[in-house]
């Protein structure tokens, strides 16, 4: 019988659709339903970083004498396929298309109301 190994972590990035500053909903999970900006995307593991979505407090020691401890909220990631781009104008989250102009420049576009994003 072989011997299972571990699974290995890979380094290869994943072509995102969602960028930084991108509005998104989410679609699924205990935040379903919250709007927000994109402040960070991670590639490597297909997830991005929404402001004020999945909330984790965190516990810091006091690194300094004389100096007390706190507690810090701050957002984790969340994976890029529990998101949607969300349009501000119409109020509505929709899939994303790339589409290429005419002048051979790539643009993003919302496929539900035919917005350009970029």
């Amino acid at each position: 019988m072989p011997i299972a190994t571990p699974k290995q972590k890979t380094t290869q990035r994943i072509k995102m659709r969602i960028h930084k500053g991108d509005t998104v909903q989410v679609i699924t999970g205990k935040d379903k339903g919250k709007t927000g900006e994109v402040l960070r995307t991670l590639p490597i593991e297909n997830r991005v970083i929404v402001q004020g979505v999945n909330i984790r407090t965190r516990h810091v020691k006091p690194t300094q004498e004389g100096e007390s401890g706190r507690i810090v909220s701050e957002e984790a990631s969340v994976h890029a396929s529990n998101v949607m781009l969300y349009s501000n104008n119409k109020k509505i989250a929709s899939r994303v298309e790339l589409v290429v102009e005419k002048d051979g420049s790539k643009k993003r576009r919302l496929k539900k109301t035919g917005e350009l994003i970029d």
